[in-house]
């Protein structure tokens, strides 16, 4: 054999060697909606995680708004050409539950793979959330947040208000946002992403009031909305009230008005902790505080209610695919990613021990106020009015209060009138979702 033969022969086999190894490579297509700093992070992780194995490949794909990400998965799955991961927001997870046939339980995947399983070591008020009643982890937590206050201080400082020590309780909030706007500091004092998840169904827990009966979806699909009663009624008719004269601005249904904060224009923001990479991304000079609470409240605060997202696994994929998908998991569940990803996000670490690890290195003490959103959650034990909101169909029922908020903003009607058209709408649309 000649040396060129041998060199030709060593090629080929090389070339061989590495599409065998390509070959045997799983994909892994995991769909979110993080976009920003949070999409820096989602890339970062895969990127991680492929580089310490050879097996498995995760590809992250962008699909748009929470929203928008929920109803591309369904589409895919009924066009059988679903990913193997999907991230699904908190309004999402009664809609992910009633779907039993097309997802696999996280803690399955998990099991049958051969890692062990403990949800004993997850955040309970975050894995109880994800679960069903008999405990079974159907999803994994990936971006747990709790919504906060964000305030600039700067805007804080100009309006004579003290930058170091934000409002409480909202009457507190109201009366800064009209005294930032009075001064020129800002030309708006106050806007919100999330009015439902924020100001509705957070506000209900927080200040330990039913959202609905059955509690709130929990115990029981037939559900009777109650976000109609006087404390909600009171509250966004202030926000109402301000909205008059620009001291609220409104900036869309999801967490648009978060841009209003970024560019100066509106002082405070609440906001989920999950918005935190963007605030520290654009260098302002910025402080958080607890999620507001009002006075006439059941004893509030209470507790906070997970929003973010969580990673759900379409049935139907190989058993190459699931094991890749575990594996992932188990990479995810990780103390020092966990810790990362937290600190780094602004998002809650899903495990007690990258808690405990955060806060042992730390990390509280020179970042003072950024353990709030997970006191906000652990602080007292959950009750009726605040372990969460499950519909079968809440992504709808949002959109309804969305549209009778946003009739409201704009002058058309009073906040009691938009509230009561809201639950009318909204139980209307449970009945039919669930047949009654």
């Amino acid at each position: 054999m000649t040396k060129t033969t041998t060199a030709t022969a060593c090629l080929l086999a090389a070339l061989l060697a590495t599409t065998v190894h390509a070959s045997a490579q799983t994909e892994i297509q995991w769909w979110h909606a993080m976009n920003g700093a949070n999409n820096d992070v989602v890339d970062q992780l895969a990127k991680e995680f492929n580089e310490k194995q050879s097996d498995y490949k995760v590809v992250p794909v962008f699909k748009g708004t929470y929203p928008e990400t929920l109803n591309a998965g369904i589409a895919a799955f009924r066009a059988r050409q679903a990913p193997a991961i999907i991230q699904v927001f908190d309004a999402g997870t009664g809609v992910m539950m009633g779907a039993e046939g097309a997802i696999k339980p996280a803690a399955e995947v998990l099991e049958e793979s051969g890692f062990s399983f403990d949800k004993s070591k997850y955040l309970p008020g975050i894995v109880s959330y994800y679960s069903k009643p008999d405990g079974t982890m159907l999803s994994f937590p990936y971006n747990s947040s709790s919504p906060i206050l964000y305030y600039n201080k700067d805007a804080f400082q100009k309006a004579g208000l003290d930058a170091e020590n934000p409002p409480k309780a909202w009457p507190e909030v109201f009366d800064a946002a009209k005294k930032i706007k009075a001064s020129g500091a800002s030309p708006c004092g106050f806007t919100s992403t999330w009015l439902t998840w924020i100001q509705t169904e957070n506000f209900a827990a927080w200040n330990n009031v039913p959202y609905g009966s059955n509690e709130n979806g929990l115990a029981s699909l037939d559900v009777k909305l109650e976000f109609d009663a006087p404390i909600f009624v009171d509250h966004f008719q202030a926000i109402a009230d301000l909205a008059k004269d620009g001291t609220f601005r409104y900036g869309g249904r999801t967490a648009e008005a978060k841009q209003l904060f970024l560019s100066g224009e509106c002082a405070m923001l609440t906001e989920s902790s999950g918005g935190l990479g963007d605030v520290v991304k654009s260098g302002m000079n910025y402080g958080t505080g607890q999620l507001p609470y009002d006075p006439k409240g059941n004893g509030a605060p209470q507790n906070t209610i997970p929003g973010g997202a969580s990673l759900w696994v379409f049935a139907g994929k190989s058993d190459a695919e699931y094991k890749g998908v575990a594996t992932f998991f188990d990479f995810l569940s990780q103390t020092d990613i966990q810790s990362r990803l937290h600190q780094v996000s602004g998002y809650l670490p899903v495990t007690l021990a990258a808690y405990e690890a955060t806060k042992a290195s730390g990390f509280y003490e020179k970042n003072p106020g950024r353990e709030i959103p997970i006191q906000q959650m652990l602080g007292k034990a959950p009750t009726e009015n605040s372990k969460g909101v499950r519909l079968v169909n809440l992504p709808q029922v949002r959109d309804i209060m969305n549209e009778e908020f946003e009739a409201m903003l704009n002058g058309s009607q009073d906040a009691k009138t938009a509230l009561a058209k809201a639950v009318e709408r909204g139980n209307a649309a449970i009945a039919q979702a669930v047949g009654r």
